[in-house]
């Protein structure tokens, strides 16, 4: 599926030097791999076309999908960024070598423990871990401690999560990276024990909010959407933060990178730069995505617990394993 918003280049681009030569005038502009909610990056696009008159082609897909994809099209991918919900996406790219380096300039616009020490991509947005329970069921003095308490046998057919998506595999990345690999196959192993599996957070979530589970491991978003709306999915759901550095008190990275292999290096950096300015990350403090604004000084939705009150564990986004998680969860029998 493909969006695409154009507009006349005006002084902004004039400013800018970013003007679409003629090459980019007989294509597509520049071409993005959005792994993000499309009407976030739908935003993102309209404004930053809006602002420098670059036509911006949005091609829709999830994390896993795009970034096996781009590596195996290699040099020849027509991708010019790649935008993704979760970090394990950005590092196979990365780790494949397709990235080229972000601008300095953009880097400095986000803090360094929002972004990859390698600076070959970019945090774009976050989103939090929590454990959603249902309030009839679950009393504050019966939430889980700690993430790993999730595999004592006192939880078993009491929690749910849906593993076979992106979001939870970061999670557990998350997991290996500060508790190694012995520690979280154990976990995986008493997680298959004792876990209900649904298809989606969201499903996870009505399962909760229904009474049919006590509680589940989803981000924080989907219950800040919901509430937004009708709130029919979430009105019985109370949200954990489990914090003290806890692998359940994980932040996930949604990145952006530059396709080394971009046919439209100049116009793709300043995408980037423009989405993690304050244009960019204004969108993400009004929009309806309620995921974290990460940029310098840039302000989250006011409902959002502050990024700096999660006491997240740090985590160089750059190691962690998407492909070593896939293995660890299918011996566990979770995929």
């Amino acid at each position: 599926m493909k969006t695409a918003f154009s507009t006349l280049a005006g002084a902004a681009a004039l400013a800018l030097g970013l003007i679409a030569g003629p090459a980019m005038a007989e294509d597509a502009g520049i071409i993005v791999y959005n792994a993000q909610h499309e009407s976030l990056a739908k935003e993102w696009a309209k404004g930053f076309t809006k602002e420098t008159g670059i036509k911006v082609t949005l091609r829709n897909g999830g994390d896993s999908d795009f970034s096996n994809q781009i590596v195996a099209e290699g040099a020849a991918s027509p991708a010019d960024v790649f935008l993704t919900e979760n970090s394990p996406a950005m590092a196979l790219v990365e780790a494949a070598g397709l990235f080229t380096p972000v601008d300095a300039d953009t880097l400095a616009q986000v803090p360094q423990e929002y972004q990859p020490s390698s600076g070959k991509w970019v945090g774009v947005a976050a989103r939090s871990t929590v454990f959603a329970y249902n309030k009839d069921k679950l009393k504050e003095g019966q939430l889980p401690k700690s993430l790993l308490d999730l595999a004592d046998p006192s939880w078993k057919g009491r929690w749910a999560a849906s593993p076979s998506g992106a979001d939870f595999q970061a999670i557990v990345s998350a997991m290996l990276e500060l508790k190694g690999e012995a520690a979280t196959s154990d976990w995986l192993k008493a997680m298959k024990e004792n876990f209900t599996a649904y298809k989606g957070n969201n499903t996870v979530m009505k399962a909760v909010n229904a009474g049919e589970i006590d509680g589940g491991v989803i981000y924080h978003y989907y219950y800040f959407g919901d509430q937004a709306k009708t709130g029919e999915n979430s009105k019985n759901v109370g949200l954990h933060y489990f914090k003290n550095q806890d692998p359940g008190a994980f932040v996930s990275i949604s990145g952006g990178g530059v396709l080394a292999s971009s046919k439209h290096p100049k116009e793709a950096q300043a995408f980037l730069k423009w989405v993690t300015g304050k244009a960019g990350q204004e969108v993400l403090k009004t929009g309806t995505s309620y995921e974290y604004a990460v940029g310098k000084d840039a302000m989250s939705n006011p409902k959002l617990v502050p990024l700096a009150d999660l006491q997240a564990p740090k985590i160089d986004p750059t190691h962690l394993n998407s492909k070593k998680v896939i293995d660890l969860m299918t011996q566990a029998g979770l995929l």
